[in-house]
């Protein structure tokens, strides 16, 4: 009877999975995302506030870095929820609220979870130096984001827990883990000691699109050569920054971003800048 019982849950965790294979309505890739996006966002909007409850927030009202922070992650929300109108997709960003702070932290990091809950971290200022090369590592981030590469991520690590257990089950039984496993999903875990490091093509597209958000939010997309040159000089064969070891940067990075530029150009507006 448990044999048949397991046999059950396998079939119905392999149809799931079958199901959960989906296209993405704007990069056009085929992902395998298990979890239910509305169930990512609920839990973006507690860990979010309970990563600022327990961080040193820097007032944009008061601070010149942090309102540009807030400047330029207003202009990148412009930027996508046009586009997406546009192309008749504003449904992909139900249960968006967006939030952009900047938090007083050493490493050089940025972050967006489900539902637009963006971090930058002062320890990042030194790398992008002003203001469209912030734009394009929130761009970057909010590619992410948005693209659901966290969802990816951790139904890749939830995997073999929903084979055995159903999905649900494996999240219930093991919530701190899970709450480890969302934070790792969305670079927002280095301190929890998990870390899930996007693959090469979350990467590409992200780089790809972070580009085009950047440009059509008015900024010069081509800062972004510049930016990623600082930030792999600073690894100078030591410990890289944290941004440059959670988005590996290989040496034809900067080639691919290259190839990405004249399409982003096509979008830049420099007058709304």
């Amino acid at each position: 009877m448990l044999s048949m019982i397991k046999k059950i849950i396998l079939v119905f965790s392999i149809a799931s999975s079958v199901v959960s294979c989906t296209k993405n309505a704007v990069t056009g890739r085929s992902q395998f995302k298990l979890l239910p996006e509305s169930q990512l966002q609920s839990m973006a909007t507690s860990q979010y506030q309970e990563f600022l409850s327990s961080s040193k927030v820097v007032a944009s009202t008061t601070n010149r870095d942090a309102e540009m922070v807030s400047r330029v992650g207003e202009k990148i929300r412009h930027a996508v929820e046009t586009y997406y109108a546009s192309k008749g997709l504003s449904k992909e960003l139900e249960g968006y609220h967006w939030e952009y702070h900047l938090v007083e932290n050493n490493e050089a990091n940025a972050w967006c979870m489900p539902g637009g809950k963006i971090v930058v971290y002062t320890g990042l200022l030194q790398y992008t130096q002003n203001e469209a090369a912030l734009a394009i590592v929130m761009g970057h981030e909010v590619s992410h984001a948005i693209f659901q590469h966290g969802n990816e991520r951790m139904s890749q690590a939830l995997g073999a827990q929903a084979v055995d257990l159903g999905l649900q089950v494996a999240l219930a039984n093991k919530p701190a883990e899970t709450r480890n496993l969302f934070l790792g999903a969305y670079g927002a875990g280095a301190q929890a000691g998990v870390l899930l490091p996007f693959s090469r093509k979350h990467e590409l597209e992200a780089d790809h699109w972070g580009l085009n958000w950047a440009a059509m939010a008015g900024y010069n997309p081509g800062e972004a050569i510049p930016l990623w040159e600082r930030i792999e000089k600073a690894g100078g064969g030591q410990r890289p920054p944290e941004f440059l070891s959670t988005h590996p940067s290989e040496g034809k990075r900067i080639d691919q971003l290259n190839k990405y530029m004249p399409e982003a150009l096509k979008y830049y507006k420099p007058n709304e800048g």
